[in-house]
């Protein structure tokens, strides 16, 4: 897979990619150092294949979405059927739109009304103009190492160098300064910074924006008061709450991260495990909220988009909700995650690697640093600035030898389907043993250009 390889197939089809696609890719995300002949031909269950005729094991997982695992043959019919009787037209409403709206609203705590979206950067978008239009005010909070699209108002503050945490530090250049001047960056899990903020800021805080867990960093768990202060302040202050469920909806938990901690925001956003890989997220919360949106004839806050409630998508959503609801897809992926953080902490143990293995039901990271342990893991952007980044992108780029792949790009967190299977995770601990061991043998990672994204657009 690398560009050496000059004349095998892979390496020519990623030569005539770079020719007319900038950078080979379609997004900034997929060109990863190491993998830049990667071409992806053919994905099942927990499996994709590759032009040079590679099979790998697959615990990236498109950062997330397919939790029934690729190509899961209930979802593809569903879609399959939907896509032989009904078109897009583009007006008026289908049942299917209203079905998967009203499942929504019974299964997540904070949804009265629900919008959708082709993506979750469109619905966090969304949120926070629609927080303005019923605010009247400026400034937005987000945290230190969440990330909430590609969108101007939250293109800060992801994976930052050491240097630039506490102050702006935009994933993009072309935003204009008085943009990134209306959003106030704070450290996750600090409920005193949150108070501070709103004691000197209050009445011109439109919206707080978190991840409640900020899984674009690996796996960061929020104390339980930090939740609970982000409602308190809000609340007194009039600004409107929102959760970015986008990755840990349904993947979680079918009620979002809001169902496990008891904290309602005001508006939720949805993406990723909805339809199991279809470009399908949501918006929705409260309904004095929703209903200022343009759909409603005569409101303030525009909303559109052409391919908002496509037949296709709404068909996958459908059938991956009933399945997640009958199945027993969370048991089953629960389990062999914590089968997977419990033997990697011992493998570790064993090797005297400093380590810690954290995440939360079927996602996995492990941060290569010492001090902190399951019970205690690291709950701060700046903890992880330990991590050893060499030894973690090292021995992710080993695995890919064993037919295993995990993202090698600092901080990605790895994911498990309900396609994954007990023989999936041992293969995956002898060569991640083996991985680790070749990248400590030959020190990590020399040159990590490109291996750290979202992050120092300005430097």
């Amino acid at each position: 897979m690398s560009a050496e390889q000059d004349g095998t197939p892979a390496a020519r089809l990623a030569r005539r990619a770079r020719q007319v696609v900038p950078g080979g890719v379609n997004s900034g995300q997929r060109s990863i150092p190491g993998l830049t002949d990667l071409v992806v031909t053919g994905t099942a269950g927990a499996r994709f294949r590759t032009a040079d005729g590679r099979e790998f094991t697959d615990f990236h997982a498109a950062f997330g979405p397919p939790l029934l695992g690729h190509n899961d043959p209930d979802v593809a019919r569903a879609t399959e059927e939907a896509g032989r009787s009904l078109g897009h037209m583009g007006v008026g409403i289908t049942e299917g739109e209203v079905h998967l709206a009203e499942q929504l609203a019974e299964l997540i705590p904070s949804v009265e009304k629900l919008l959708l979206t082709s993506t979750g950067s469109e619905a966090t978008f969304h949120a926070l103009r629609v927080a303005r239009a019923a605010t009247g005010r400026r400034l937005i909070v987000k945290f230190q190492g969440c990330y909430h699209g590609w969108h101007d108002a939250v293109s800060l503050n992801v994976i930052s160098a050491p240097e630039k945490v506490g102050g702006h530090d935009p994933i993009s250049t072309g935003i204009l300064p008085e943009v990134l001047a209306a959003t106030l960056v704070l450290p996750f899990n600090d409920s005193e910074a949150v108070r501070s903020a709103f004691a000197e800021h209050g009445q011109d805080i439109a919206a707080v924006i978190v991840e409640p867990v900020p899984h674009n960093v690996g796996a960061l768990l929020p104390h339980q008061e930090f939740l609970r202060t982000l409602r308190e302040e809000t609340t007194k202050a009039g600004s409107v709450l929102v959760f970015d469920e986008v990755i840990t909806g349904f993947r979680h938990d079918l009620g979002g991260w809001q169902r496990i901690s008891g904290v309602t925001p005001d508006l939720t956003t949805l993406g990723k495990a909805i339809a199991n890989g279809a470009p399908v997220a949501a918006l929705g919360g409260r309904a004095d909220l929703m209903d200022l949106f343009s759909t409603t004839p005569g409101a303030p806050a525009f909303f559109a988009g052409t391919y908002n409630g496509h037949p296709s998508v709404v068909a996958a959503a459908l059938a991956t909700l009933r399945k997640l609801r009958e199945e027993p897809v969370h048991e089953h992926v629960f389990r062999l995650g914590d089968r997977v953080r419990r033997e990697l902490t011992a493998l570790y143990d064993r090797l005297g690697v400093p380590a810690v293995v954290t995440g939360y039901g079927s996602v996995f990271v492990t941060y290569f640093m010492p001090g902190f342990t399951p019970a205690a893991p690291p709950r701060t952007y700046r903890d992880l600035l330990a991590n050893d980044a060499s030894l973690f992108v090292g021995y992710r780029r080993h695995l890919t030898e064993h037919g295993l792949f995990e993202l090698p790009l600092n901080l990605k967190r790895s994911h498990i389907s309900y396609a994954h299977t007990d023989a999936d995770i041992d293969r995956l601990l002898e060569g991640t043993e083996a991985a680790v061991g070749a990248a400590l043998a030959e020190g990590g990672v020399r040159d990590l250009s490109h291996t750290s994204t979202m992050g120092g657009a300005l430097a």
